[in-house]
């Protein structure tokens, strides 16, 4: 006997993230640097952030897939030529993380040519790693976190609204709910980014975070407390980053690391 639709896609997304966990450890395990972690090359770095990304954010993402697996399949049922898979919707979702991560690798390349001592940890690499989590912090207070928070919390409204149809559509849906999560999620990443993206430990509070934003019931009435949370990590940071507990200090038994070139 066949599952549920939905126990069906819940199953597959939580298996896919589960197989992201696994291949993210196995390929970062033993490569947290600390904040400033070299990325490596292009290459080795988009395929550990797609993959790191996937296994973040598809627990998070459950309810909007399965919303437009249901809306989706029940215009299948009524005639619809418009019905596309599912996985093209989460393929497109995953793009639009995809970009904002090559604009990170982008904008990291350039601070590390633009000023590679200062961003030493040794001279102001503490500051702008603390600096990058108040931002983060306060980015949680803005407006704009608020608008794409409920638009991730409210996926009903955004496939019945905004409902396109085809394989392109359903493309497009997807890479305009990756949007939305990007605008909400951006600074949490930024504060990855600050606590070194190959902590695996960093990596999973980071995603706990998140999905208790966009799933739990109470997430949406957090934004203070992970507000305040973010701004004083960023603040001890910058004062005294070798008390930090999960912060592996550049430069004070740096693991070996081995990046594509």
């Amino acid at each position: 006997m066949s599952l549920p639709r939905p126990v069906a896609v819940s199953g597959a997304l939580l298996g896919a993230a589960l197989v992201g966990w696994i291949v993210t450890y196995q390929r970062m395990h033993g490569m947290d640097a600390g904040p400033g972690t070299d990325l490596g090359g292009l290459g080795w770095y988009l395929g550990i952030w797609v993959t790191m990304t996937a296994a973040m954010m598809l627990p998070s993402v459950a309810p909007m897939v399965l919303v437009f697996s249901r809306v989706n399949r029940e215009r299948a049922r009524r005639g619809s030529l418009g019905a596309a898979p599912t996985w093209v919707f989460v393929a497109g979702y995953l793009v639009a993380w995809t970009a904002y991560g090559l604009v990170a690798y982008a904008l990291f390349r350039v601070a590390k040519e633009a000023a590679p001592n200062f961003l030493g940890w040794n001279r102001g690499g503490r500051y702008v790693a603390g600096a990058a989590l108040v931002f983060a912090g306060l980015y949680e207070l803005t407006p704009l976190k608020e608008v794409c928070l409920r638009h991730c919390r409210g996926p009903l409204h955004f496939v019945l609204g905004g409902w396109r149809e085809g394989q392109a559509g359903a493309m497009r849906m997807g890479v305009e709910h990756g949007i939305y999560c990007v605008g909400c999620c951006w600074g949490l990443m930024v504060a990855l980014f600050a606590l070194g993206v190959m902590s695996l430990t960093w990596t999973a509070v980071i995603a706990a975070v998140i999905f208790v934003q966009k799933v739990l019931p109470f997430g949406d009435r957090l934004e203070l407390l992970f507000a305040t949370a973010f701004i004083a990590l960023g603040v001890w940071v910058a004062v005294s980053p070798g008390t930090v507990p999960g912060l592996h200090v550049p430069g004070h038994g740096a693991p070996e690391m081995h990046m594509g070139a």
